[in-house]
């Protein structure tokens, strides 16, 4: 296992979902720069410390003798804190979790934050985070250099205040930026909402949700091959986004029991709120969870999935291969997973190994539309 050593200690830290050989560290080097500018400044005051986006524990572990909030979006971010605050011998009530529509109680005086890969979550939360800053509140950012780009400052100058970085130190950077409480940056412009030409719905998508101003490309292909039948069933909509093919599915498809799986918060939420506005109280469920755990086993006639091909900035097929495999042993039995991706993912090549059957349902130049039975 590997092992962060930092000033705080020595930590034993793994990602989440953990896998026997993960050739990947559960930190980066922005967080060791963000624990090293800390033992050497201190931290201040003995208020409240908001750690966000800490992706696996690796802010969050190191600092838990500090009782500090851990804000993240991402269900996957919880468990593999929670994971790692055991290995480590911490007491999991030494972290409060908050999820990005929940709030701190009271003010800060340290709030670290890791740099999103989304500008537009960052915006949000910088907003959610302002009511909770005092005058002298420090505010500390850290991410890659690469990913810190005069968009990230400028977030940071327009909502809270002004803001400096540091130097780059084995190709991290650090922001520093304080409140300014004469500055007026206006509210957030999340949650977005956009029509939904094929059905008139009004999609409401929160900051941390993939094509949130509008319908991406490979959605757009697979609503056009979605099943509509007049039987009772149930059907998934498995990392569900904002829901839109979950709630077309639920058109096509009037007797049938919608749930609605993703491991964003904004994400579920976002499902929902578009659920209930285009079916009032018509049974479905809603579940924040990892891919399609608690789903029981047996129980799906349809799961419709568009996989995420990244997680944060780490790129791959590992998710789409992990939902492929969940689904298998959540459908009944000639029950139906249908998949859109692109072409060059090859997919079918997986779906064909895992379920021994595949079937192009419809292809372009750029996405292919699969099913396969279990």
């Amino acid at each position: 296992m590997d092992r962060l050593i930092v000033p705080q200690g020595t930590f034993p830290l793994r990602r989440y979902p953990r896998q026997t050989r993960d050739p990947l560290r559960a930190w980066d080097a922005a967080d060791e720069y963000l624990l090293q500018h800390l033992f050497e400044e201190g931290l201040p005051g003995s208020g409240p410390l908001l750690i966000a986006n800490d992706a696996f524990g690796a802010l969050t572990v190191p600092l838990a003798r500090h009782r500090p909030w851990m804000l993240s979006d991402s269900f996957l971010a919880h468990r593999g804190t929670e994971a790692n605050l055991a290995d480590c011998a911490l007491p999991p009530e030494s972290v409060r979790l908050l999820t990005s529509l929940e709030a701190p109680e009271g003010l800060c005086d340290l709030v670290l934050i890791k740099i999103p890969k989304s500008l537009a979550l960052l915006e949000d939360q910088l907003f959610r985070l302002r009511p909770h800053l005092h005058p002298g509140t420090r505010i500390i950012g850290a991410g890659m250099a690469k990913a810190i780009h005069t968009s990230t400052l400028a977030l940071f100058e327009r909502i809270l205040g002004p803001t400096t970085t540091s130097l780059a130190r084995k190709k991290a950077r650090l922001i520093f930026s304080s409140p300014d409480p004469a500055l007026d940056p206006g509210t957030s412009p999340f949650p977005l909402r956009f029509r939904l030409e094929e059905t008139g719905d009004l999609i409401v998508s929160h900051a941390g949700v993939f094509s949130r101003e509008r319908l991406d490309i490979g959605t757009r292909f697979f609503l056009d091959h979605l099943p509509a039948s007049s039987e009772e069933q149930t059907i998934v909509d498995l990392g569900c986004g904002n829901g839109v093919l979950g709630v077309t599915a639920a058109r096509r498809n009037p007797r049938a029991h919608l749930v609605f799986t993703d491991e964003s918060f904004m994400a579920v939420a976002s499902a929902e709120e578009n659920f209930r506005a285009a079916f009032g109280e018509r049974q479905a469920q809603f579940r924040v969870t990892d891919a399609l755990a608690g789903i029981p086993r047996g129980s799906a006639d349809l799961i419709l999935n568009n996989p995420p091909f990244h997680q944060e900035n780490v790129v791959g097929d590992q998710i789409a291969w992990r939902m492929f495999r969940e689904a298998k042993e959540v459908l009944r039995e000639g029950g139906e997973l249908r998949v859109v991706g692109n072409r060059h993912l090859g997919y079918h090549v997986k779906l064909k190994r895992l379920f021994g059957n595949c079937t192009v349902v419809a292809g372009n130049a750029k996405f292919v539309v699969l099913k396969t039975r279990r």
